[in-house]
């Protein structure tokens, strides 16, 4: 069904994160014949991202919000109040073993560290799934979340929507199409700090009434509750049982176009010389270098990258090869919001005729001006990445973002979750073994143990 509450456009907008480049798809609705099925759907979680994801699928005349599981209460009203015929749990089991049979899909939209269990309890179901980033926690989970997809033939999609953007588009295009030639090295990175250092508080808390904080921990190790936000509901992503860090968090987005421009897979190589985290926490300033096979698109048999978070940014010799972007004209540098130096977040990819900046979420510019002054954008179409995966629920489209290509992205943004903590170390990277042949300490990180009661079989 359609949603019945207004979207205030900014709000909503600085929820997602996503800068404007998602206004077109605010007022997209699917379009199909009256007899076409609905989606019934249900939602695990209810407020922040999980929100946002609800009202999107939503949106479309063709689903219908059958159900949603959220472990604190007292953030469901918003929910509530837009779906007042929504059936809500605060334990996602109880849901899919009530519902199960009254849904065809699911999106999971929690902490990290909740995505793999509650994405394959519902492909057991054989339940469609869009899952946020990263895919999962861990890379073993990814793994067998891509594996199980495909061997059932079930309809997926990762919460990348900027893959969809017409900025992410017309970026992988010109490099596909050979704007820059072929590509030799790329640079990536985050502002973000998502990152601490210390144990948590040592003084428990009381838990908030209507919040399950032994539901939320799900199947991490149990500790203390100690207090609003050290844990939930946001600051989840700096801790490591939790969350990813800022690679986790936004190395899923400024991946992704390389990733599918230049047609990667898995690296051969991975290698941090970054900070290590704590016993409890990410670092910030992450600074990993990856290799990877050439492909029809790189220059030379490897292209090497590199992620950059926090302070950290790529040196002064590569930052110098786009400084002409600061003789841009001022409308052009405001409408752009452009400032000394590289923005904030994105990436550049140094190919063997020229540069290509992709700033987050921004259009693609190419450099030397001078010689791509004149160089047209490529034609291609702004998608809504949430209506391409319900039609594709529905039969009627493929999603581009399917656990296929999203998982194999994710492996390879989560091998700097392992790279970190074992500084100045290059870690040989067998993906078909899933091992690290060169290093066997290192294989401990890949795959976590559950608490007792929480485990999965095909986890």
């Amino acid at each position: 069904m359609n949603s019945p509450f207004p979207i205030e456009r900014r709000r909503f907008l600085k929820t997602i994160g996503t800068a404007g480049i998602l206004a077109p798809m605010l007022t997209r609705r699917l379009t199909g014949s009256p007899t076409t099925p609905k989606l019934r759907h249900a939602s695990f979680g209810c407020a922040g991202m999980a929100a946002a994801d609800i009202r999107m699928i939503c949106s479309s005349e063709h689903v219908q919000l059958v159900a949603a599981a959220e472990v604190d209460l007292n953030r469901i009203q918003e929910i509530k109040a837009g779906y007042p015929d929504v059936r809500i749990y605060q334990d996602w089991r109880e849901l899919l073993d009530k519902e199960h049979g009254n849904i065809d899909s699911v999106n999971v939209s929690t902490p990290d560290h909740m995505h793999a269990l509650m994405a394959m309890a519902a492909m057991q179901r054989g339940k469609h799934v869009y899952c946020q980033k990263p895919l999962a926690h861990d890379i073993h989970e990814v793994r067998r979340l891509t594996e199980y997809a495909k061997d059932r033939g079930l309809t997926t999609q990762m919460g990348i929507q900027n893959h969809s953007s017409r900025q992410y588009r017309q970026a992988v295009r010109l490099v596909r199409d050979g704007a820059i030639g072929r590509v030799r090295e790329v640079h990536l990175w985050s502002n973000k700090r998502w990152g601490d250092s210390g144990p948590p508080p040592a003084s428990s808390a009381p838990v908030p009434a209507g919040f399950d904080w032994n539901l939320w921990q799900g199947g991490c190790a149990v500790r203390d509750f100690v207090g609003d936000n050290y844990y939930h509901p946001e600051n989840w992503r700096k801790r490591l049982d939790f969350g990813t860090g800022t690679f986790g968090d936004m190395g899923c987005h400024i991946f992704d176009p390389p990733f599918e421009a230049l047609a990667l897979h898995a690296p051969l190589s991975v290698r941090s010389e970054g900070p290590p985290p704590d016993s409890w926490n990410w670092a910030t300033n992450a600074k990993i270098h990856y290799v990877f096979p050439g492909t029809a698109y790189t220059d030379g048999p490897t292209v090497p990258i590199t992620w950059y978070d926090g302070d950290q940014r790529p040196p002064a010799e590569i930052q110098s090869l786009v400084a002409e972007k600061d003789d841009l004209p001022q409308t052009e540098k405001s409408r752009k919001k452009t400032k000394p130096g590289l923005p904030e977040q994105g990436s550049l990819m140094i190919g063997t005729d020229g540069v290509m900046l992709l700033p987050h979420i921004e259009s693609p510019m190419l450099f030397p001006l001078a010689r791509f002054k004149d160089h047209p954008m490529p034609d291609v179409e702004q998608h809504s990445h949430w209506d391409q995966w319900v039609e594709a629920c529905l039969g009627r489209d493929r999603t581009s973002a399917a656990f296929g290509y999203s998982g194999p992205l994710t492996e390879t943004v989560l091998l700097g979750s392992v790279a970190v903590r074992f500084p100045n170390t290059t870690l040989a990277w067998n993906s078909a073994d899933l091992a690290f042949p060169n290093h066997p300490a290192a294989n401990i990180h890949l795959r976590r143990t559950y608490r007792t009661g929480w485990g999965n079989a095909e986890l």
